[in-house]
């Protein structure tokens, strides 16, 4: 059964600059639903304190909760969000829908993870390692990207899906990683539709400069 609104605001355990994280507050906004936000310090280990891994046994970032409910896992957390509150909305209704979603969840889980997350992560946090492979690894998706939006307004087509969330926020702080989005004009404009949508928020930027 959907409910229209939750009995109360539901509550957000985040990392602010976090593309996971910003992606169920986008959708939240979308819904148009009050949430708690918690701030969860990384840097010093709060999510790997016992009270939050009593939440998520991995130590991950985003963690909702709505009520007795706790979601771990973004996508998971679009999902959860979307068969509750979206009124039929935002899930596909068949099958090869459904697969087209899951496979953009795919693209955000594993190419964008593992690339312009991967490298703006080494820029915001000092990390060690040659991050060519990552912004490699980046640019390669980019490039599918761009052209599989030459043909559509967003990825599953001509309206707003999760699957825009799921993908958006990486994709757009991908310079933070020394990946430049110039090459890529599809991308680019698919980016400003989004920014351009009713409710949206944006995903913080970096006070890193960058290299």
């Amino acid at each position: 059964m959907i409910r229209h609104a939750p009995a109360r605001p539901i509550r957000l355990h985040r990392f602010a600059l976090s593309g996971h994280c910003h992606r169920v507050e986008l959708l939240s906004s979308l819904l148009e639903l009050q949430a708690e936000l918690i701030d969860v310090d990384l840097r010093a280990g709060a999510h790997r304190s016992p009270a939050f891994l009593a939440l998520n046994a991995f130590g991950q970032v985003p963690v909702l909760e709505d009520g007795e409910v706790v979601v771990a896992d973004s996508n998971a957390i679009l999902v959860y969000l979307a068969a509750e509150y979206g009124g039929g909305r935002w899930l596909p209704a068949t099958g090869p829908q459904l697969a087209e979603l899951q496979r953009w969840f795919s693209v955000a889980a594993g190419p964008l993870a593992a690339g312009a997350a991967t490298a703006r992560a080494h820029h915001l946090f000092g990390r060690t390692g040659d991050v060519t492979p990552a912004r490699q690894r980046a640019h390669a998706l980019l490039a599918a990207m761009d052209a599989h939006l030459s043909a559509r307004q967003f990825l599953l087509g001509d309206a707003l899906s999760l699957a825009d969330i799921a993908n958006y926020a990486y994709t757009a702080r991908a310079p933070e990683g020394g990946v430049p989005l110039d090459e890529y004009p599809f991308v680019r404009a698919w980016l400003a539709r989004i920014e351009s949508t009713p409710r949206f928020v944006p995903m913080p930027q970096s006070s890193v400069p960058l290299s």
